[in-house]
């Protein structure tokens, strides 16, 4: 069955796919194609440390105040650290199968995350839940397993994937135990895929879930807006970087030791200031490695998360970190670190995209709630434009993106912006718009969210997202249906990857959405306010 197009504009309808929308009678229908799906993410220690479904009464409470808000679903963790806590390959699904069942019994939807990283040590990580300890005790006689900094710092928080095809965990390689994990999953999950519970199964595939290097960890005194520091220093990463140095004629070429600290700024360093490394042969050679290791590690475990839920109505996904801070530097340092080689002459997120393409994966992004308004002068950031360019990357490839908020907000400065980026060109009141994400997850389910207050107008943005429509139980009516899984297309040679870099023009985005929530001036817009000057002082 052909795939739902998300973006119909002149240039990418033409080949997104072959489905033709089917005749759109009622002003309903012509709107119904207007709707994006909105989830919500559950508490990070909904499952506590100690693998238990903690207070299911208050959760059941919460999550029918959500359906009662024609919420479509919700997002949740599904924690290695916790459900693979006693040994290999001993599996411990039942508090997340009880949780499963309740979002179902309240008439949710579910999107679940296969989440191979520790919880804590990252912005908003309110509770500790660290990898399984039979692999921290690996760990402790082979530290190289991490990913480790050059000063031989090592982040304990996702395995390097340096150790991808290392068979160092009781025989197996990190990859067959992401794989093993999946697997069990599938296999317990049975019933509740069959039912159609479950849209998507968003695959980690790093620090927070993203498919990055985690360059900038506070545990390790990182604080906004710092650079942060590459993450290959590890013996296995350092042996794969020497041999293709080898390769391509150059064994003398290290890693980099002139690219600075966690906290210092571009200009500061060898490596990301003006006519810095980064522009040299060498540094290029590092950055096309380092960033090729990534996509690489996306691509192989995404296939193996194909294989397993083939055939599933599920759609695959994977998020992409919103690094917004010196993005209007000639560098962009942070988001090299983190193993994006975007520059304002190379586009670092379309190879991406275009390897998600072969397994019909989502491309996942943050910070859509974002303005360069709120945003310190001297951190050079620019969310919107970052925001702008990553889906349209992924529109060009022919995917489907979604996205979430980076932070809480409950104003609707924030609420209008992620309609806007929902709808880029906003509503088409005779079928599908130019443009259209295809789910929004509002990060995150709190106390804080059902306050009435918020909550009122959390609701709205609901409304506003559905395009003014009442819930849709049914995606296929928005065109946006959940069809069986396909198997991987053939993988895409690195070349033809490394295509996708030549920089575009983004789609373009209007200034405002023409869906905006009414901002009555009481205590949502005080709340507003009060979060933007916050912003303003902690200069995030």
């Amino acid at each position: 069955m052909a795939r739902i197009p998300q973006a119909v504009s002149s240039e990418v309808s033409s080949s997104t796919t072959q489905f033709k929308v089917p005749q759109l009678r009622t002003a309903k229908e012509k709107m119904l194609a207007n709707y994006v799906p909105i989830f919500v993410m559950l508490p990070l220690g909904v499952v506590t440390s100690d693998n238990v479904l903690e207070n299911p009464s208050e959760i059941e409470k919460q999550l029918k105040q959500l359906r009662a808000a024609e919420v479509d679903g919700v997002m949740v963790d599904v924690w290695w650290g916790i459900v693979e806590a006693k040994g290999p390959k001993e599996y411990d699904w039942g508090a997340y199968k009880s949780l499963f069942q309740l979002v179902q019994k309240c008439g949710l939807k579910l999107q679940a995350i296969m989440s191979f990283h520790r919880c804590g040590g990252n912005v908003g990580d309110i509770v500790n839940i660290p990898l399984p300890k039979w692999i921290l005790e690996i760990g402790e006689s082979d530290p190289d397993i991490f990913y480790t900094d050059l000063s031989g710092n090592r982040d304990t928080e996702y395995l390097t994937i340096g150790v991808d095809n290392q068979p160092l965990f009781a025989g197996r390689t990190a990859v067959e135990i992401y794989t093993d994990y999946m697997k069990s999953f599938r296999e317990n999950m049975s019933d509740l895929l069959e039912a159609e519970l479950l849209t998507d199964i968003e695959v980690g595939l790093g620090p927070a879930g993203e498919l990055r290097y985690p360059s900038y960890q506070q545990n390790l005194g990182w604080v906004f807006p710092g650079i942060g520091e590459f993450q290959c220093y590890d013996k296995y990463l350092k042996a794969e970087f020497e041999e293709a140095a080898a390769l391509e004629g150059y064994p003398e070429w290290e890693l980099p030791d002139d690219a600075g600290k966690y906290n210092d700024k571009p200009e500061a360093t060898g490596f990301f200031g003006v006519d810095g490394t980064f522009q040299t042969e060498k540094g290029k050679f590092f950055l096309t490695w380092y960033s090729n290791k990534l996509i690489e590690h996306g691509d192989q475990i995404l296939d193996e998360a194909n294989r397993i839920f083939l055939g599933c109505k599920v759609k695959l996904a994977a998020k992409v970190s919103g690094i917004h801070w010196w993005y209007k530097d000639e560098s962009h340092a942070t988001e090299l670190t983190s193993g994006y080689y975007n520059l304002n002459d190379r586009d670092g997120y379309r190879p991406i995209a275009r390897m998600l393409s072969r397994h019909y994966a989502i491309l996942n992004f943050t910070c859509l709630e974002m303005r360069n308004s709120e945003q310190s002068a001297e951190a050079k950031s620019a969310p919107e434009q970052l925001v702008q360019q990553v889906l349209s990357a992924g529109w060009r490839e022919k995917i489907e993106v979604a996205g979430e908020n980076a932070l809480p907000r409950y104003d609707a400065t924030a609420y209008n912006q992620m309609l806007k980026n929902a709808r880029p060109n906003g509503v088409n009141r005779d079928g599908p718009p130019k443009l259209r994400m295809s789910a929004i997850t509002y990060l995150r389910l709190s106390d804080d969210l059902l306050q009435q207050n918020n909550f009122t107008i959390f609701k709205k943005f609901v409304k506003k997202m559905h395009a003014d429509l009442e819930y849709c139980p049914e995606p296929t009516k928005y065109y946006n249906p959940i069809v069986p899984l396909e198997r991987s297309k053939p993988k895409i040679p690195i070349e033809e990857l490394l295509e996708a870099t030549k920089p575009m023009k983004p789609f373009p985005f209007d200034p405002e959405t023409d869906m905006k929530i009414d901002d009555d001036g009481g205590s949502a817009s005080f709340l507003g306010r009060l979060i933007r000057k916050v912003f303003s002082i902690f200069k995030w």
